[in-house]
């Protein structure tokens, strides 16, 4: 039985370099998973736990929220501002239509 010789250096240079590239990609990903769970773990908005729409509201047709407040845009051509937190009615917008 012969020994099998010693792989050429340019060989062992490249399984080193095949092994540093796993190391950096398996690196690169457990970064990127962090970064994910750190993005979404921040709180979602302060929304009131109800709101009570004026009678002759009409269907909602959008919803946004600021600071301190929470804006629908009802199907009658108004906005209605409510406080975010205790769901109050704050102001009423109507919209003029050309």
């Amino acid at each position: 039985m012969t020994d099998s010789p010693d792989p050429a250096p340019d060989v062992r240079f490249l399984k080193i370099l095949v092994t540093v590239l796993t190391g950096t990609m398996i690196a690169g990903l457990i970064v990127i998973i962090a970064l994910f769970v750190i993005r979404f773990r921040t709180p979602g908005p302060d929304w009131p736990d109800s709101l009570s729409l004026p009678s002759d509201a009409g269907e909602i047709t959008a919803v946004t929220q600021g600071t301190g407040w929470v804006a629908l845009v009802a199907e009658g051509a108004e906005i209605l501002v409510f406080d975010s937190a205790s769901g109050a009615l704050r102001q009423r917008i109507l919209i003029e239509r050309d």
